[in-house]
């Protein structure tokens, strides 16, 4: 069907470009016809005219010839080359004509790509305009400009995210820091505190150190992801081994939230990757499933090989991904739901580097909800 369609309009192209040599060429014959004709009645005028009788009686009275030798010159010279002037003749009508004609046009070919260059650069959603003939220059003019036109407003919907999330993150790290700050004051100021509740002043102060970690690392994420040049260094990985390690890093998270991660796979699975991208990848979505999974219910982990590819799915149970938000959920600085509390929420680019690396791989990254689960499917080639 897409073959089809590429020739279509390929034909479309040769009809359009073949329309206007054919315009430029009947031009110029017809310049060539009309530089002719004004020739022709010019050697009419020689011949049948008074013209030579001119010429002769400007030589008399210029040089001060007699008759016959002003006639023997005019004859030698004009009547004897008479050919090699008309054609010459012929070559500087064609020429002068061309100029006047001819290149006006080409050049108002120019000035309307050039218009249409213009209107490219405008912010408006006029369309380029030209002739039927550059139809096909046209269509590529337009298609640019809306492509152009696109990036610009991702661009800015996608600073916009960013800058709201700066904010965000700017915010929540006052909570913690001010937790940080209160309960170690009171350890200060009471040296003398039951161990007990010292522990527990100890643990909490803790834990919100860790989560104003977190924020400052998504801090130094978006910068990185906007800075970073992605260059893989591939190797024979197994693959088996790395999801089951995985899984394993993540259970003290999964343990207090009463979840479990499952990895299903044979044996002996290896794939050809960049080891350190690729577990990145791994780990941003197995978080997104942790994060956003039910209280005590179980990730899975299914590997399935074959000659070609190798598929990796992440299923958890959880509310669904409402289907509008499918299509963004891979965009940088996208958050599935802005009300998380910060104790969750991240910066939006953990999926979005995911897919990055994923498309670096030559591989795909999918995703779909429904009330029973929702899948991450990531696509390797062999």
């Amino acid at each position: 069907m897409k073959a089809n369609e590429k020739n279509k309009e390929q034909n479309r192209k040769k009809e359009n470009y073949t329309r206007l040599k054919l315009k430029i060429f009947l031009m110029m014959a017809g310049i060539l016809i009309v530089s002719g004709i004004v020739l022709y009645l010019l050697y009419q005028y020689v011949v049948y005219g008074n013209l030579g009788n001119l010429v002769v009686s400007f030589l008399q009275k210029k040089f001060h010839l007699d008759y016959y030798d002003a006639r023997n010159i005019y004859q030698y010279t004009f009547r004897e080359n008479w050919g090699l002037l008309m054609f010459l003749g012929l070559m500087v009508l064609f020429l002068i004509i061309s100029w006047f004609v001819l290149l006006r046009i080409v050049i108002r070919y120019f000035k309307m790509i050039d218009r249409g260059l213009d209107l490219m650069l405008l912010e408006d959603h006029q369309d380029v305009e030209l002739p039927q003939e550059l139809h096909s220059l046209e269509k590529k003019m337009n298609a640019a400009k809306r492509d152009m036109e696109q990036r610009k407003m991702e661009a800015e919907m996608e600073n916009v995210r960013k800058n709201d999330l700066i904010t965000y993150l700017a915010h929540d790290l006052k909570t913690p820091l001010s937790s940080v700050i209160g309960y170690l004051s009171l350890l200060h100021e009471a040296p003398d505190m039951p161990p007990e509740q010292k522990a527990k002043y100890v643990g909490i102060a803790l834990e919100k150190a860790e989560r104003l970690e977190d924020l400052i690392n998504e801090f130094f994420e978006i910068t990185r992801f906007n800075l970073q040049t992605l260059i893989l260094n591939k190797r024979k990985i197994n693959l088996s081994y790395m999801l089951q390690q995985m899984a394993d890093e993540f259970y003290p998270i999964l343990e207090a939230q009463g979840k479990e991660a499952v990895v299903e796979s044979e044996e002996g699975i290896f794939i050809y990757a960049d080891a350190d991208k690729i577990a990145r990848v791994f780990n941003n979505i197995l978080k997104n499933a942790i994060a956003y999974s039910e209280r005590n219910s179980t990730i899975q982990v299914k590997v399935t090989d074959s000659e070609e590819k190798t598929w990796i799915q992440f299923i958890n149970h959880g509310d669904p991904i409402p289907e509008h938000k499918l299509n963004v959920i891979f965009e940088k600085f996208y958050r599935l739901d802005n009300s998380r509390s910060s104790a969750t929420g991240g910066a939006g680019l953990g999926l979005a580097i995911a897919k990055e690396i994923v498309t670096a791989h030559e591989g795909e990254i999918l995703v779909t909800s429904s009330v029973e689960q929702t899948v991450f499917t990531v696509i390797l080639p062999k």
